[in-house]
């Protein structure tokens, strides 16, 4: 007598046991699967072991009076005594001030600015004129800060600058604005805004590209404009991008342009422009004698900690606006 399917009886499962799933492919496999994008990766993890996890290790010389003569093994121990005189510095005040002040300004003008540029970016119909727009915004992000301080020389001299060539026309004084403390923020946050703002408009622009045009379509059979598109449908669309941006940009918040500020640098504007990289580069890297490696190791370790701690609470803050976490 033949059996059927429906006498043969799958066995039982234990009570308590779940059934066990049926296990993928290997790691190993899936590596030499992916062996091309894993060789292309490589190059970009070495430069990573190399310059940016194997430096970590000498952090240590903060915490010793360190000599090149003597080295790491050599060098005698101090514990925490760079950092007590960093903080014991009368002029730390003022240079924790003028890094926050300028870092702000950077991070509240800097950041929106992309953000609005792309949006109304991608509200241009004509292709060609768009790509355009986009390739001039990008390319001061390759002009040195050396080019770029000159242009801005060139530009704002007292004495044949364009700028003050117009202030002069309508009946003002030329005005110096390099030598001029007030100034000096607004020409670095400037500067800085006009260099890596198109940076960000191509990663944001890129996001927007991977929005669903159904979105749209649904928001238009609504009755929705253009404003309202952009707001309701493009802005949160990109809110997990923007989220991922603002936690970069605070983890740098006490990270200035150093290159900007030297070649911008001169004793009539140390009341604004002095920052702790400033000071740490005039005590430590170009002072007399010796260089002091352990009293910048110090000070840098001291930013480091705060820029951690500041990426926590803003990654912990951006889950209230987006689910995108980096770590």
């Amino acid at each position: 007598m033949s059996q059927t399917t429906a006498d043969v009886k799958t066995p039982a499962v234990p009570a308590g046991r779940r059934p066990r799933a049926r296990r993928g492919p290997s790691l190993w496999r899936r590596m030499v699967a992916a062996r091309w994008l894993y060789l292309m990766l490589l190059p970009g993890l070495i430069h990573l072991a190399l310059f940016k996890l194997a430096p970590v290790s000498a952090l240590v010389i903060a915490f010793q009076d360190f000599s090149s003569f003597l080295g790491i093994g050599g060098s005698p121990w101090v514990g925490f005594q760079n950092f007590v005189d960093f903080f014991n510095d009368p002029a730390v005040g003022r240079l924790v001030v003028n890094t926050v002040i300028l870092a702000v300004l950077v991070l509240f003008v800097s950041f929106p600015i992309p953000i609005a540029f792309a949006l109304l970016l991608n509200e241009v119909r004509l292709r060609w004129f768009r790509k355009s727009v986009q390739t001039l915004s990008f390319v001061p992000y390759f002009v040195s800060s050396a080019v770029l301080v000159s242009i801005m020389y060139t530009l704002l001299s007292p004495s044949g600058g364009v700028v003050n060539i117009v202030i002069e026309a309508f009946g003002g004084s030329a005005v110096s604005f390099f030598t001029e403390p007030e100034w000096f923020r607004p020409l670095y946050t400037t500067m800085h805004v006009w260099q890596n703002f198109g940076y960000s408009v191509i990663i944001y622009v890129a996001a927007m590209s991977s929005i669903d045009p159904a979105l749209y379509e649904a928001a238009e059979l609504d009755g929705a404009g253009r404003w309202r598109k952009m707001f309701s449908v493009t802005l949160p669309g990109i809110s997990t991008m923007i989220a991922v941006m603002l936690i970069l940009n605070v983890g740098q918040i006490l990270t200035v342009d150093l290159d900007k500020i030297l070649l911008m640098y001169n004793p009539s504007v140390y009341e604004t422009a002095d920052v702790i990289q400033t000071y740490v580069y005039r005590l430590a890297f170009a002072s007399d004698g010796f260089p002091d490696y352990s009293y910048a190791a110090a000070v840098g370790l001291i930013q480091g900690l705060i820029a951690f701690v500041l990426v926590v609470a803003t990654n912990r803050a951006s889950r209230r606006f987006s689910d995108s976490r980096v770590f």
